[in-house]
């Protein structure tokens, strides 16, 4: 692995944001727009971290090799930050998304919780670097007991996120890399290639619209570049197509 300046991490400053069950992640995510939602301040100390369930190892056997494979149990993952604002959406992230609104505008502490199922998305920024982690499916619920500690920092909410499977994903959240490259142009093959190299792969045809192709012409009978969401495209000679040229 060469050294890459640009790939390491320094936090200023972040979000945290929640939408819709399956929101797609925003294209720009240092201005993500609606629906997704900033759940408001958290803590300059807790800002974040992710431990882990599950993962146990397995050695498996045979007569003649007694540690023949490996298997691993299903592990699951929790992100965790501390949540500084004690308004409603709030609370209701910590005690629960059934928690009711009284009468007198209180919020009552439900007796069976249910958690708030939700897209969820955090991004550290580091001077002109942007560091994301994207679930389009979480549970949001209490991480830890709320405990006020002294008089002199502002007290805060445990916050859990569980990140799950969406629909047919078969993976949980998506991490964004630093020190990559922005794709730019495509050259014709089977499969063709991005540039410039180690480029970030587009994730669909509709992330190819400022892609130039080469060569500018109609690509020939089975040319094709493979996409991030394992779909194909080609250039037709006047824009891009789904698919195969054929």
């Amino acid at each position: 692995m060469a050294l890459n300046d640009h790939a390491t991490l320094v936090i200023g400053s972040g979000n945290y944001l929640t939408a819709p069950l399956g929101t797609d992640m925003p294209a720009d995510l240092l201005a993500p727009v609606s629906p997704w939602d900033n759940v408001g301040h958290t803590s300059l100390e807790d800002i974040f971290s992710i431990s882990s369930e599950g993962g146990e190892a397995t050695v498996i056997g045979s007569l003649q090799n007694k540690s023949l494979r490996t298997k691993y149990s299903a592990r699951t993952e929790t992100m965790t930050f501390t949540l500084q604002q004690f308004d409603v959406a709030g609370l209701k992230l910590y005690y629960g998304s059934n928690a009711p609104t009284l009468p007198d505008g209180s919020v009552g502490v439900p007796v069976d919780p249910t958690p708030t199922t939700a897209a969820f998305l955090v991004v550290f920024v580091d001077g002109e670097n942007h560091f994301a982690f994207y679930a389009p499916k979480a549970e949001i619920y209490r991480a830890d007991d709320v405990s006020f500690g002294d008089t002199e920092s502002l007290a805060g909410l445990p916050i859990g996120v569980k990140p799950m499977a969406y629909g047919a994903n078969n993976w949980t959240y998506a991490i964004t890399p630093l020190g990559s490259v922005a794709a730019t142009g495509a050259t014709a093959g089977k499969p063709g290639t991005f540039t410039p190299a180690g480029a970030v792969i587009p994730n669909d045809l509709a992330d190819l619209a400022l892609i130039t192709a080469s060569p500018a012409t109609a690509w020939t009978t089975g040319q094709y570049v493979a996409l991030g969401d394992g779909t194909n495209a080609y250039w037709d000679g006047d824009s891009w197509a789904a698919g195969i040229a054929a």
